[in-house]
């Protein structure tokens, strides 16, 4: 999460003309957006896009209380050996979909896919089985950039991912909402992103995390909300699926954090129109993610939280 990237060089801003022309208007807004928004056995909102929210600076009720509503998902973080069970539940119980982000920190993946971690993966999917409701799970996140999960190995990781899929689906554990969320840049000489891809029957949502790290550090520079997320939104809308963005921010310093935030919805509308939710990663990290730090950075979340966009 929020991994400081080496942004060197531009990043492209022209889609595939099969999904957007040169002035960012959506060229096919129509049969693949309809058929995504009739996919509410996988958490598809009706229209417009979900609103999701780490919590990571003040409390929960605070921080829904300073924007002014409840965000729709609630990323959490894992270890390998948590039971994540009773705290999704919990989520459950007050009205949020759950964002389970299961980190599988100094786990070998060959013990994975030799089924040495079976019974910790079976208990996660009985648990999972048991809360009864749809939620997202976020296995291994970020595996092109610095997590390297699986040693950059990309059939290493589809392996690991695919053996634990199967053993929540031979449990019965169909109520798991299966997010792949890559980073918006690879480690350098490392696998590209979909290198990575477990493929369509293992995948629900496509997604990504991606951070404007602002220009605080010389080899960084300041990027826009469609900037950050336009080279692999191309590459994520090919698969079809809907897409979350599993993470994102923006720092304070070299630029205008607040209009940063104020171009999301008209972003989302007319040149992303498959990210179907994003999730704000609210804490004071390797930058200012923090939605309040500033009060002008505030008032654009707020309104950028109340926006009609974000009814779900």
């Amino acid at each position: 999460m929020g991994k400081i990237l080496r942004m060197m060089g531009g990043v492209a801003l022209l889609l595939s003309t099969t999904l957007a022309c040169s002035n960012g208007t959506d060229l096919h807004p129509g049969p693949l957006s309809t058929q995504l928004e009739q996919k509410t056995d996988i958490l598809v909102p009706a229209s417009g896009a979900l609103l999701g929210h780490y919590y990571g600076t003040g409390t929960i009720e605070g921080t829904d209380a300073r924007i002014g509503r409840k965000p729709a998902i609630q990323l959490t973080y894992y270890a390998w050996s948590d039971d994540w069970v009773p705290q999704t539940r919990a989520q459950l119980a007050d009205g949020r979909i759950p964002m389970v982000n299961w980190e599988p920190f100094d786990v070998e993946f060959d013990n994975i896919i030799s089924g040495k971690h079976d019974k910790t993966i079976e208990a996660r999917a009985d648990g999972a089985k048991a809360l009864g409701s749809k939620f997202f799970l976020d296995f291994a996140a970020e595996m092109n950039e610095g997590e390297g999960w699986g040693g950059h190995v990309p059939s290493k990781y589809i392996a690991a991912y695919r053996h634990i899929h199967d053993i929540f689906v031979s449990r019965g554990a169909t109520n798991v909402v299966w997010a792949w969320c890559p980073n918006n840049t690879d480690s350098a000489s490392a696998p590209t992103a979909m290198d990575y891809y477990p493929g369509d029957e293992y995948v629900d949502w496509t997604g990504v995390d991606g951070y404007n790290w602002g220009t605080s550090d010389d080899d960084f520079r300041w990027q826009s909300f469609r900037e950050v997320f336009a080279d692999i939104y191309a590459d994520l809308a090919e698969k079809g699926k809907p897409i979350i963005i599993g993470e994102m921010a923006s720092d304070e310093v070299g630029g205008d954090k607040a209009q940063w935030i104020t171009e999301i919805v008209p972003t989302l509308k007319n040149v992303f129109p498959l990210v179907k939710a994003v999730v704000w990663f609210d804490v004071d990290k390797e930058r200012h993610w923090q939605i309040n730090s500033s009060p002008s950075s505030l008032t654009a979340y707020t309104a950028m939280a109340t926006d009609p966009y974000f009814s779900g």
